[in-house]
Order: structure tokens, then sequence, then C-alpha cells
């Protein structure tokens, strides 16, 4: 008889919420139902872990996930890891970088890799273990074959997203509530549509009020959600569904305790500005607790806007917060500076956009590009933020009228121009 497996998930940064929604899927299957979960913090809590588990003859997948600005990190923390213990854990890696740079993660030190969503292919690899499988044979991985180059086991199966429960319920790790997964639009500088396909799919209503209740029940007292556009809830293409966001909205309020705040429209769950209008604005002031709402509007040049494919135009920035405003809410612009191919007049352009947009009441939030693996844009180089702009947000952060890590994003951009060359 196989002991009964163990997941130990690296529980720090850009990761806490993959490995809450992976580690809450073993639930789901009666054979990894029992499978044991730990949370740790560090190297040291993971290799004190990995140590006691080989102690009491437990296989043990150690779990790690992370975005592409944490790789140089979280590659470190393995090493960290190995360095303090030898017990025969699977170090696993996932997430969007993962599956974007498989070979540069494997050969950072992880023993496989979850290539695509991460779900079904934990619950498989953990059952694997329990029933004394072969974890390589497990679809959705990826692993270094005799020679040293990769060796993938297929795609990892896609499910409903009602299939399994958006965080670990079991252990009482909460995190916004994905009602979203997918994204049709498809930006050039997002990974999300390129690892989870550019079409929508949707938790359902009553799936989302389960969940909701079961947080209330745990004691949670507010709600945020987790998707790409957060006005596209219930639709398939570019059109809004109002019905849709009224009914999930009206009944995740009604399943909330008394005094219970539901967030939506905030991070992390933008709205597209072409989707702000008078009647999408009073559905959310009927329901929503929050008074500010992020508004992706990425650029003032249209010439960049048509360039990263966003779908959408400088006037549809304005008018937006404009209708935003009127009905009483403060929007934060989502401004993206230093696109590949953007020159100073283009940067100009958004700067002199922020200006408008924050003397028509909004905030702006101001980000640096980043070549991201696993998007069109992995491979080119940012093109230079100009002392005149750099200048300029700082000003607009003197008045608070703009916040933003687009300086340490400058550096993580940095960082990544100089991993693809490696």
């Amino acid at each position: 008889m196989t002991a009964s497996p163990a997941v130990v998930a690296y529980h720090v940064r850009s990761g806490i919420t993959g490995l809450n929604v992976v580690t809450g899927a073993l639930g789901v299957d009666p054979v990894t139902a029992a499978a044991a979960v730990h949370f740790v913090r560090n190297p040291d809590e993971m290799a004190a872990r990995l140590d006691a588990l080989a102690a009491a003859g437990r296989p043990a997948v150690a779990a790690w996930s992370f975005y592409s600005t944490d790789f140089t990190r979280m590659a470190a923390d393995l090493a960290a890891v190995r360095a303090r213990t030898a017990a025969p854990a699977l170090h696993v890696a996932g997430g969007v970088h993962a599956t974007s740079e498989p070979l540069a993660t494997l050969r950072a030190g992880f023993d496989l890799v979850a290539i695509g969503e991460g779900e079904a292919t934990l619950v498989a690899l953990v059952a694997a273990l329990a029933t004394g499988g072969d974890p390589r044979a497990v679809r959705g991985l990826g692993y270094l074959d005799g020679g040293g180059a990769l060796h993938t086991t297929g795609t990892a199966d896609r499910r409903p997203l009602d299939a399994f429960p958006p965080f670990n319920p079991r252990a009482g790790r909460w995190n916004a509530i994905e009602i979203t997964r997918g994204c049709i639009y498809a930006c050039s500088f997002c990974q999300t549509p390129f690892m989870f396909k550019a079409r929508f799919r949707h938790r359902s209503i009553p799936d989302v009020v389960h969940w909701v209740r079961t947080m209330v029940e745990q004691g949670g007292r507010y709600v945020r959600f987790l998707t790409p556009t957060a006005l596209s809830y219930g639709s398939q293409d570019e059109s809004v569904d109002l019905a849709a966001v009224d009914a999930l909205l009206g009944a995740v309020r009604a399943a909330l305790p008394a005094g219970g705040k539901l967030y939506f429209g905030t991070f992390p769950s933008e709205l597209r500005p072409e989707h702000v209008t008078p009647e999408a604005m009073a559905v959310l002031a009927r329901w929503v607790d929050n008074r500010h709402l992020v508004l992706g509007g990425q650029s003032g040049s249209a010439r960049v806007l048509a360039a990263m494919r966003r779908g959408h135009s400088v006037d549809d920035v304005e008018r937006a917060v404009a209708v935003a405003v009127a009905a009483g809410f403060v929007p934060d612009v989502d401004l993206l500076l230093g696109l590949p191919g953007e020159d100073p007049a283009d940067q100009a352009l958004t700067m002199q956009l922020a200006e408008r947009l924050t003397r028509a009441g909004a905030r702006i939030h101001s980000h640096a590009f980043m070549p991201l693996p696993g998007t069109p844009l992995k491979d080119a180089p940012p093109a230079p933020i100009t002392p005149a702009v750099a200048d300029a947000l700082e000003r607009l952060e003197g008045r608070a009228r703009s916040y933003g890590q687009w300086r340490q994003q400058e550096a993580r951009a940095a960082e990544l121009v100089q991993l693809r060359r490696r």
C-alpha cells in the first residue's frame, strides 16, 4: 500500500491564488481528497516540511507557481531548498511562466512543469502517487528527458470552471473568485488569452453563490472577483450581457451577511472602456461597495492602441471616464508606457491623455511594458520611457493623481530581456 501523498505549496508572491486553486481541486476527486496540503512561505519551511514527510515515508509534491516577473527569485528559492534537503520530493512548477517557458523552468531545477491549466493535472499527479502510478504519465506535464531535451505529455484537461473550487475551502485559503477564464481580446502584451485561449469560460451564478456562502460560513465578509474583463461576464463575444451581470451581483449580495462587502470592477476585475455605459454604471451602483473602478485605457496614441490590438479608441477611454464620474465612481485608468515601437510622440499623447483624464476626475495607474513570455511581444525590447514622461508621471504622483509601479516594472523588463538573451 502506497503511503498517502502530501502537497507542500510554496505560498508566496504571485503564486498564492494559483496554489489555492490547484490545491483546492484535490478535494473534488475521492482519490486525492485525503491528501494533506501544507503551506510554507520560505525555503527553510519548505525544506523542513519535506524532511518531515520523507522521514514519515510519505511521497511529496512541492508545488510552485509564479509569474514571469518572479521567476529569477523563485529559481533562487528552489536552489536554497535543494541546498538544505535531499528529501525525494517532486518539485513541480505551474502558472503562466512555466507554461510559456517550460524548458527554462526545468533547467532552473524543477522536476516537472504543469503546462496550461493546473487543476486536473495536479489531481492526476497526486492520484498517480497515491496509487503507485508513474507521475510522468500524467497529461499536461513537461520534463527533461535523459538528453536534457523537453518532453511533454500532451495537453492538460480544460474543464468547466464549475468543476473545481475557486480557492481552497478545506484549508480556508480564500482569494478573489474567478468568474471568467480566457479572453477574446488577445491584447499583444497580455499572457491571459495565450495561456487560457482567446475565448471566455464563465463560472455559473449558482456555483459562485455556493462558494460565497462557503466563505461566509468560514467567517468571510467580503468578496472580490477575478476576470480579465468584468462586464464580459455571461457573454461570448464583444457584447455586454447586463442582465447576467445584474443577476450575478444580486445573487452574491443576497449571499453576503449584513455589512458584507462586494467589490466588482476593481482589482482584479477591470473594465474595458467601451463597456462603460450609464446603464452598466447603474447596475454596479445598485450592488457594489467599491467607489473606485479600474479602466483599461493603456495608451493615448491611436496608433499604439491598434498595434497592441486593444479594440477600443482613445475617445472610448475619455467617454468612459466621464460616464463613470457622472455615476459617482472614481475611475483608475491603467496606462501602459514603453511598448515596442512606441516613440516619444506616442508617449507625449499618452501623457496628454493622462492630464485630460485627471482633470475629468480620474486617477492614473501607470505601468511600464514588460515583454512577458507566451505573448506575441515576448521577444520585443521595450521602448525607453523618456525623461519628459518620467517627470510628468512624477508630477502627477506629487498631486496624488497617479500611482503605480512603473519604475520597478522597468527594472523587471530589463531582467526579462536579459533572460531571453541567455
